[in-house]
């Protein structure tokens, strides 16, 4: 089994959009996916819209109605194999409660940018070199990941590394934020999968 959070603000728009979809896509592996907010609007469910974009990319209704919302602490920091945060201010928030996890923590969309830069067969020896156990192996992708901070160029704008917020705004606003989370989260699943090639 392997672990993954996923950290937005209130917990009812992206982070649960992002968790649902990463747990639809990365079936059958045993993996467990769990989000929650920076400012996180607890027992809440996901927005209407998001549960609307939910069901468009294929998630099923039991996995939208079983979500609530979660405030982050550092106690869920520590079991995850990998974090993705949905803006650079999640991540740092994030950093900043659990240092340690640093170089295990990513905004989705960065993850995917750097994912891209390797190739199959590099996440695959990455993989490999963390040995047999699937955290292990999710760990080691991640490290291979992050090893590319630095060696990538950055994005022209560093916003393109976040998802916007869509909540409280306009239908066509929750759809431009899918766009931007859902080919990172294609992305990331590659990536992920690789580890068990």
């Amino acid at each position: 089994m392997f672990e993954i959070l996923t950290v937005c603000t209130g917990n009812i728009c992206r982070s649960p959009l992002a968790a649902v979809l990463l747990k639809t896509r990365l079936a059958p592996l045993d993996v467990v996916v769990g989000s929650a907010g920076t400012r996180g609007m607890t027992d809440s469910p996901m927005t209407p819209e998001t549960v609307e974009l939910a069901h468009a990319l294929g998630v099923s209704a039991d996995d939208t109605e079983l979500h609530r919302a979660r405030f982050l602490g550092e106690n869920h920091l520590s079991s995850p194999d990998v974090i993705f945060a949905m803006t650079r201010d999640h991540r740092r928030e994030v950093v900043e409660l659990a240092p340690s996890r640093m170089r295990s923590t990513f905004t989705i969309r960065e993850f995917a940018r750097l994912a891209d830069s390797l190739t199959d067969h590099q996440l695959q020896s990455a993989a490999a070199a963390g040995g047999s156990e699937p955290s292990s192996r999710v760990r080691a992708v991640a490290a291979a990941v992050a090893s590319q901070r630095g060696l990538v160029l950055p994005p022209a704008d560093p916003a393109d590394d976040d998802v916007i917020d869509p909540y409280g705004r306009s239908w066509n606003t929750y759809q431009v934020s899918a766009s931007q989370l859902d080919p990172a989260v294609n992305a990331t699943v590659r990536a992920l999968k690789l580890a068990f090639a």
